[in-house]
């Protein structure tokens, strides 16, 4: 069985393309393209399963059209409308200072200043030119930290978790 902490969400099976089971995959991060991946995994109804690939293309920046082995009808590929799609970290090409915003979700937040745990990253907001990590904080509150270089201090990939400077007063906010 695949573990949800073994695995990142890399985006998102749109609807079908064409009668033969091909899909349109809606991705944040390229990384299947990256390292030539086999295969990539789908949440069906809560559960991790992977799926082979057969072959993709991509239709722009942010969409693949892609075929999976043994889905080959419309109805099949309709079946996957809408599955959150994840790629297996230890297939990951990244190293600590490339790693991609999605891959850190899920990473806890350690304020270097105290020692102490601040929250697990929820989401990266990038939309607009300040980089926000969303973070679930370890007393359940929502907060927003900027995802900036400067206050980043180290990452660990193994420990999953961020070690941040953080401005003092931050946290009150």
């Amino acid at each position: 069985m695949i573990r949800k902490d073994t695995v990142y969400k890399i985006g998102k099976i749109g609807k079908p393309h064409g009668v033969d089971g091909e899909v349109s995959f809606h991705f944040d991060d390229d990384v299947f393209d990256r390292t030539d991946a086999e295969y990539l995994i789908l949440d069906i109804d809560g559960i991790l399963v992977p799926f082979f690939i057969d072959e993709y293309r991509f239709k722009t920046d942010e969409t693949a059209l892609v075929s999976f082995a043994d889905i080959d009808t419309q109805d099949k590929a309709r079946n996957l409308t809408g599955c959150d799609v994840y790629f297996p970290r230890e297939h990951s090409d990244s190293a600590s200072d490339s790693l991609s915003w999605a891959e850190i979700v899920g990473f806890h937040v350690v304020d270097s200043n105290s020692g102490e745990a601040i929250g697990e990253i929820r989401s990266v907001d990038d939309s607009t030119i300040n980089t926000l990590f969303e973070l679930v904080t370890t007393n359940g509150n929502d907060l927003l930290i900027p995802a900036s270089d400067d206050l980043i201090v180290s990452i660990d990939i193994e420990g999953r978790t961020i070690e941040m400077s953080l401005p003092e007063g931050l946290l009150e906010i």
